[in-house]
């Protein structure tokens, strides 16, 4: 049977008063219900008369209100940023808060992949965490960041995975300045600086200007004329049975060879480091940098070995061994060279046992160990801090410094220009005068000024990034390392700086020499 489903209730009956129905589909409602009015059909707008086209009517005034700020744009769209910050802890997992709809990644993939780098750079840094515990995870932080800004979405994840397999390759660091500390965009920016500190070839008119003038040479010490009341020189070479005070632990002491007696030679107790002002618990506390005892007057040195002195005036220096100047310009003479000498302790003084040069490039000229003269014998040969073993000095010292003086001559005139950090040091130990010399404690002054200087390793990590003399008590220094790294350091300031600094602005002291600071080298 059909169903209607009431689809006519709304309809009236045709039959209206005469339908006898019983049931009727359709409405028997003859209420006259209003006709709906008319639509209006508007033409589009262009056909349209202005008269045609009303304004539209005014919305009730809370549809008026002004939209929020944060809701209005006020400007052409910007694109999509996502910089990340750290909501963890700075030694955990660093999590991405990040607006989602800014990131061209998904971040819960992003997060994903910065957890994987966190891991890596926790395993690399395993060794130096202690020193610094935030170091891998803001590391793993910036690496994801650069990541993201030079990839897209489709090489993301690929290009963090490449980074960690280099990650995995690099060594373990074993200090905080180790090549293999930073973001693969640290060590990319650490390779090209050192490749245009290798490609620049520094000239004569670089350098002309960061000359130290007569006035610079006394400020900083430099043995710059030989009086004549000197003398010929070399008429004490040994100071064999006097009397000194011991530079190590200040007891006086009688001047003896490292062979004369094992119960002498260890009489010397010591620290071989600084006495620097830490800030420990809020106080400024004096400690030595060798074992971080309080240098109260009451700590007990922490290194053992023979009594030693070290001479600073030039005319005593004269005495032991003579000064001379360089020669005059010669054919296979250098323009410019970089010089750094190693010292021992002797009878007869802090004497030179090493002397290395390096040419404009970096590449070793001159490398040569220097034998004692006779009469004059070995009492501490420095290793901490020369690098100089006793095999080694004994296979290596054949000739005499007048000799190695003779040699040096065919590649250092007096017009060569000599690059060194603290060269007056090394020119003593040579016992020259040489009046062309371009210093890099005095291109990187001290802030208490001359005769304080920047020990060179603090340069070399500072502005080169790069780490020398981590041989310590095994190692020592290396001559021509410390060569090199001087050299760099002016190709450094040549092209950053450009200008000489003030040394008489260094710093606010300017005190006569020392023998502490006179051995500030290093």
């Amino acid at each position: 049977m059909f169903h209607t489903g009431r689809f006519f209730r709304d309809v009236p009956c045709p039959l209206r008063d005469a339908c006898d129905r019983p049931i009727c589909l359709f409405s028997h409602n003859f209420t006259p219900v209003p006709a709906p009015a008319p639509t209006r059909v508007v033409p589009a707008k262009r056909h349209a008369p202005p008269e045609l086209d009303p304004p539209p009517p005014s919305r009730p005034s809370s549809a008026n209100a002004e939209r929020p700020t944060k809701l209005r744009r006020t400007g052409p769209a910007a694109k999509p940023v996502a910089i990340p910050t750290a909501s963890s802890s700075p030694t955990g997992v660093p999590v991405l808060a990040i607006n989602a709809g800014q990131s061209k990644i998904p971040v819960s993939m992003r997060q994903k992949m910065l957890k994987s780098l966190y891991d890596h750079f926790v395993t690399l840094y395993n060794a130096v965490l202690p020193q610094d515990p935030s170091l891998a995870s803001e590391h793993a932080q910036r690496h994801e960041q650069e990541i993201y800004e030079r990839t897209t979405t489709a090489t993301y994840r690929n290009t963090v995975i490449t980074s960690i397999t280099a990650l995995k390759k690099r060594p373990s660091p074993t200090s905080l300045t180790h090549p293999s500390i930073g973001t693969a965009g640290d060590l990319a920016a650490r390779r090209k600086e050192s490749e245009t500190l290798t490609s620049l070839r520094l000239t004569r008119s670089e350098l002309e200007p960061l000359l130290l003038t007569y006035e610079d040479q006394l400020r900083w010490n430099y043995v710059v004329d030989i009086p004549v009341e000197w003398g010929p020189g070399g008429e004490s070479p040994t100071a064999d049975g006097e009397i000194f005070t011991c530079e190590r632990c200040k007891e006086p002491y009688a001047v003896r060879p490292l062979d004369h007696s094992p119960t002498i030679a260890k009489a010397c107790t010591y620290h071989w480091g600084k006495a620097l002002y830490r800030s420990i618990g809020g106080e400024r506390t004096r400690t030595y940098t060798c074992c971080s005892q309080t240098a109260d007057g009451h700590a007990e040195g922490c290194a053992r070995g023979p009594h030693v002195f070290y001479e600073t005036d030039p005319s005593l220096l004269h005495a032991r061994y003579p000064f001379s100047e360089t020669q005059s310009i010669t054919s296979s003479a250098l323009d410019i060279a970089a010089l750094d000498c190693e010292m021992i302790y002797t009878i007869g003084g802090f004497r030179i046992a090493r002397v290395s040069v390096v040419d404009v490039s970096g590449e070793e000229v001159f490398d040569e160990f220097i034998k004692l003269d006779d009469g004059v014998k070995v009492v501490d040969l420095n290793t901490r801090f020369s690098g100089i073993h006793p095999e080694e000095y004994a296979a290596r010292s054949v000739l005499p410094l007048e000799s190695i003086r003779r040699a040096l001559a065919r590649f250092i005139s007096a017009d060569t220009i000599l690059i060194g950090h603290a060269l007056d040091n090394d020119l003593r130990a040579l016992r020259l005068v040489h009046r062309r010399v371009v210093d890099t404690a005095a291109l990187f002054p001290h802030s208490r000024g001359p005769p304080y200087r920047r020990a060179l390793r603090d340069l070399t990590k500072e502005y080169l990034s790069r780490t020398i003399q981590e041989g310590g008590g095994s190692k020592g220094h290396s001559s021509v390392e410390d060569s090199v790294a001087s050299l760099d350091l002016v190709k450094w300031f040549v092209l950053n700086k450009k200008t000489k600094p003030d040394t008489e602005d260094a710093g606010g002291s300017r005190g006569g020499s020392g023998g502490k600071a006179l051995l500030s080298k290093t």
